[in-house]
This record gives C-alpha cells, structure tokens and sequence, in this order.
C-alpha cells in the first residue's frame, strides 16, 4: 500500500509551507478515503520493487572461531535480486497517527558470490569463491507518518519492519559438501537479515519522499499557468481518520509572485462524506481570488466577428467586429442554486453603415449577474447558464444608440450571441488548460460539481492514476 501513501500525495496538491493559521480556517480542503486507498494499491507491487532494485547491498563480512577449522572468514560480494513476487497487500488508517502498510509474502531470490577461507589447525588452508542464491519469503509492515519538513509535505516512514519466514541459502560449487552449507547459513543469516532491513527500508523511505517531492511539483504546475499560481499552503498538518485522508489549505491566487492573504471561512468535516474516493472542497473566496488573478492577467477579454451574427438579419453585420472586456474584476459567489458572477462589461462593436462608405462604432457598459451550474464528462467541462440579469449603465454615440431598434438590438445580441459565446469560449479554453495539465489521463468517474451557500464541491471516483506512476518510475533512471 506503499504506492497509496504517495500517490494520494498527489491527489491532495501542492504544500509550499506549513502553517500555523486556525485548522479550522481554509481555502481548500482535499479528502481521500478508504476506498480510494484500495484502488491505489493494486500498484504496489511496483513500487516495493523498485525499492528492492534500487537498494544498494554492501558486501556482507564475517568472521568466525570454529573447533577443528580454526578461524573462518567469508565475505558475500555483489548481491543482486531477482524473481520478485508479491503475495497480497492491505491499508489501514491508524487514527490521529499513521497510513499502516502491511505486505505479506514477497518472495524473492538474491544473488552474488560468497568467497571464504579458513587455517584449519594442522595447518591446511582453504580459500573457495562460489556463487549462491537466497531464496527468501519476506512479510513488510510500513507505518507512514505525514510530516512537514522545510516548508513541504514528508513522508516519515522509517517505522519499518521486514520478517523472514523463508531464507534458504543455496551454494552452487560441484565440491561443496553439505556442511559447508549449513555452516554459512548458520553464520550469515541473521547478519543478512539485518542488512537487508536497513537497506530495503532505506531506500523505501528514500522513495517515499522522492515521489512527495515528485508529486508536489507536479501539482504545483498542474495549479499554475502562465502568472498565475496557488498559494495551497497548509494551514495545519494532514488529518488522518479511519476513514480517510484529510488536507486543508489555504488556497489563494498568486499573480506575478505575489498573493494577498484572504479572510478564510470555517470549515466543518461534516461537509464532505467518506462514500465517495475524491473530495474537493473551495471556499467562494478561492474562486473570487481566481477571477481576480484572471482579470489582472487582462484574460477576460473577448472578440467576435461578423459570422456570429448571421441571426440579425435587420442589421448589415457582415463586416461587424466586436470586443468584450471586465471594466472591474469580477465577483464570484456560491449558492445553491449554482455559481454567481457579477461583472461590469464594456462592449464596443464597428459595423458597416448602410451607405457602405462609413462604419458606426457604438460602446455601452452593462452591468452582468449570471448564475452558472459546471459539470464534468468525456473528459470536458461544461457550463450551462441557468440565469442572468443586465442593467445598462452607460452608452457612446447617444444619438444613434439611444433609438429604441439599436437598444433591442443591443439586448438581444448580448442575450442571443454574447453569453453564450462567452459561456461556450470559456468552457473550451478551461478544457484545454486542464487537459495541457494532464487530467484526461486520469480515469475520473461519475463527477459531480455541486454548488453549496459559500464554497463548492467536487466529489468523485477515480481509476487508478498510473501514468503518474509511471513518469515517477521513469524519472529514478
């Protein structure tokens, strides 16, 4: 269960540092559950030997007073693994403490040459150097503590214990008498035992937080783009249930390096469940932060042109250019009923006049409400307008625009072109930003965006994330 310890790592984002703020006060919250433990834990066999692949084995030396041989020396040189199976693995959550790993029955072989020699006591002296083989049965127990070193998320996972229930030592010499055998099985099994604990452990520690490391950059750019960043510094350390895995953070916009402390909200663990693998938790203040790295970055901006509104026949728009733009940045809220976002727009449009010598450029303000409702499928995002309220504000060229035929006209192309456009742009660009991030590799099932009084949630299933195993694997060659 080693690969769920890391792997939710991943899943729970980003940690730039280790706060001291209220646990109660946050941005985000992320909690993955039991279930999604046992998912991530089909691939454990992978990581586990990676850790014994990768595992330095020293030489292993002895010495020992024998009656009738004198002094024995040996020495097992360049030991090497092979034939690594794994029997079953489980998870549990201690409560307030520790993700407990516990794999039963890794069976596996090492290699490597044994040379030894002895003065026996009348004088005759014997050196030999033949190959063995370890055939060993190995039960691991890995208690994993989530710590906060240096401003990051560790994991601690030097409470680690190997039992042999098999260490058979074969000695491949066509000379060998039996006794030779049951003499170095004797001498080194327990040294060898000893050994490799130290060395598998480790390099299992080592691995664990070289893939902390690895996953916490990997979220760290899957949350930034361009300018924009997220401050998801934790507010407290990790909660560990038994039921599951819980982070809080605080979830502000960075924008060129430079973000702005938010008035967080309380956050209650009733909110989110334990049926589900994935929750997320926002806080609207993290969304209203967004808008507002999104504006500075003047990314709320939009152009049509004429082939947008054929629909308007009463007008000659063929040659019509028009620009979209936030006056003010925009206001994000949640309710029930969906997302909120007020925005004050300014529209400035050219279209030809009739005379076909000289085009006619109008500008208003509008002030916007609209509640929107997100959903995810297929891999793309979906925004769907559920309502919308414009009040007018201010207007150019008075003359002409005030005529009532330029005003509906204005409504209607804000109503019948405008949002939906916007709606339909925003929609495809925040699909591709995800999608350049890499989330269409993830297997997310049946997701639900939900909506609440202050915050949002997002709660789902997931197949296991492999490809983010498999570039970890990758990266240690």
């Amino acid at each position: 269960m080693l690969a769920a310890a890391l792997l939710s790592l991943a899943l729970l984002d980003s940690v730039h540092a280790c706060s001291t703020s209220p646990p109660s006060a946050v941005g985000i919250v992320c909690r993955i559950t039991k279930p999604a433990f046992l998912v991530l834990n089909q691939e454990t066999a992978k990581v586990i030997q990676t850790a014994f692949q990768r595992a330095s084995y020293p030489d292993i030396k002895g010495e020992k007073a024998v009656v009738l041989l004198g002094h024995i020396k040996y020495g097992l040189h360049n030991i090497q693994i092979s034939h690594l199976t794994i029997a079953s693995s489980q998870v549990e959550l201690a409560e307030a403490k520790s993700i407990d790993i516990s794999i039963q029955n890794v069976s596996v072989i090492f290699k490597g040459t044994l040379n030894y020699g002895y003065m026996s006591a009348w004088g005759l002296s014997i050196n030999q150097s033949v190959g063995f083989e370890i055939d060993s049965a190995i039960d691991l127990q890995i208690n994993t503590q989530l710590i906060c070193d240096s401003g990051r998320v560790r994991t601690d996972a030097l409470d680690c214990h190997l039992s042999f229930h098999k260490l058979l030592l074969n000695l491949h010499g066509e000379h060998e008498p039996g006794w030779i055998k049951r003499l170095f099985t004797n001498f080194i099994s327990f040294t060898l035992q000893l050994v490799l604990k130290g060395q598998v452990c480790k390099e299992i520690s080592v691995i664990s937080n070289g893939m902390a490391d690895f996953v916490q950059s990997r979220a760290a750019s899957i949350l930034s783009d361009g300018d924009i960043g997220v401050d998801i510094s934790l507010t407290g350390l990790p909660i560990i249930t038994a039921t599951y895995l819980e982070s809080h953070h605080k979830g502000c916009f960075i924008y060129k390096n430079v973000s702005e402390d938010l008035i967080l909200p309380a956050f209650s663990p009733s909110l989110l469940g334990d049926s589900r693998m994935l929750y997320f938790w926002f806080s609207e203040q993290v969304l209203d932060s967004l808008a507002k790295a999104a504006f500075q970055d003047g990314r709320l901006t939009l152009n049509l042109t004429g082939d947008k509104f054929k629909l308007f026949s009463s007008f000659p728009l063929s040659q019509a250019q028009v620009t979209v733009h936030c006056l003010t940045r925009p206001r994000i809220s949640c309710q029930n009923k969906g997302v909120v976002v007020s925005s004050s727009v300014m529209v400035k449009f050219l279209f030809p006049h009739p005379d076909g010598r000289h085009s006619v450029a109008h500008s208003f303000e509008e002030d916007i409400i609209t509640t929107i409702q997100a959903s995810y499928s297929q891999k793309k995002l979906f925004l769907s307008l559920l309502d919308f309220q414009i009040t007018p504000k201010t207007a150019s060229n008075e003359s002409e625009s005030s005529s009532k035929a330029v005003r509906s006209f204005l409504k209607l192309m804000i109503t019948s072109v405008g949002i939906p456009e916007v709606m339909s742009r925003l929609q495809v660009a925040l699909t591709i930003l995800m999608n350049s991030k890499g989330l269409h590799f993830f297997d997310i099932i049946n997701p639900e965006i939900i909506p609440q009084d202050g915050s949002l949630l997002l709660q789902m299933d997931f197949g296991f994330p492999e490809h983010l195993l498999v570039d970890f694997l990758q990266s240690l060659n």
